[in-house]
């Protein structure tokens, strides 16, 4: 705890949970997807279960993270590119999530609604939580290594990640709900995950793109479709005044139409 006893250990434990914060972003739009395919009563637990799973992920790493450290290591070279256990981790997991937004995407938009029971039958509970539990190992795994390129404390870093998941344990219901509320933003969370898995697979193959890129393309994308949802809250009203304005039946009730011959 001889960390915390200097400013500088506060500066860095402050500023390492924001950047958490900030990293679990995908976290949370990809728990937000998968567990709406559950029943409403099972959502709150998968979130529960899946953050906290993402908290052990990255604690279990970070006492390991001499083993973390090792992924960076060549294990082969092809086409030009030596290929680390980390690349084929980041790979792996940008091409799950490439799929899974895409056949997110068409379940969404091609395939007609299910039933209820239809939902529950191909959603099950641990089919859920497995997938949750793999693209966390993907997660945590840039998460510590950017906690160990920021920090030189193992304390640090762990309290900077049990105040980031507790953050994310509290928005993360709000942030599901809206999702699900607005179609428009389940397409768009669709995409930040496409975009996402497109990023792990370029990082994987050594093109590496900086983060800030990609969450001020979010963060711009997710402010025009609120303006987007605000001008077309405005427009309802009118567009109703109009429909009942121009019925022959209402204005002849009014009075304001001659009657019918």
């Amino acid at each position: 705890m001889s960390a915390f006893l200097h400013a500088d250990g506060w500066i860095t434990l402050a500023t390492l949970s924001a950047l958490e914060i900030v990293l679990g972003i995908d976290n949370i739009v990809f728990l937000s997807i998968m567990t709406a395919r559950l029943p409403p009563e099972q959502q709150p637990l998968a979130r529960r279960i899946g953050l906290l799973l993402a908290l052990g992920m990255r604690l279990l790493l970070l006492l390991a993270i001499s083993w973390v450290m090792g992924l960076k290591a060549t294990l082969f070279s092809l086409l030009g590119h030596d290929f680390s256990g980390r690349d084929l981790i980041l790979l792996g997991g940008g091409l799950f999530l490439i799929a899974k937004a895409t056949h997110e995407m068409f379940d969404k938009l091609e395939v007609e609604e299910p039933s209820e029971q239809q939902t529950k039958a191909r959603a099950s509970f641990p089919s859920v939580i497995t997938q949750i539990v793999l693209l966390d190992i993907v997660f945590s795994l840039d998460s510590v290594i950017t906690a160990v390129g920021m920090a030189q404390h193992v304390s640090i870093m762990m309290v900077a990640m049990f105040i980031a998941v507790g953050v994310m344990l509290v928005f993360a219901g709000t942030i599901g709900a809206f999702i699900q509320r607005h179609p428009s933003m389940k397409i768009l969370a669709l995409s930040f995950l496409l975009l996402i898995g497109v990023v792990l697979v370029a990082d994987g193959m050594g093109q590496h793109i900086s983060k800030g890129y990609i969450y001020f393309a979010m963060a711009f994308s997710l402010s025009v479709e609120l303006v987007n949802m605000r001008l077309r809250l405005r427009q309802k009203p009118v567009q109703l005044h109009t429909r009942m304005g121009s019925s022959p039946d209402l204005l002849q009730a009014s009075g304001q139409a001659p009657p019918r011959s």
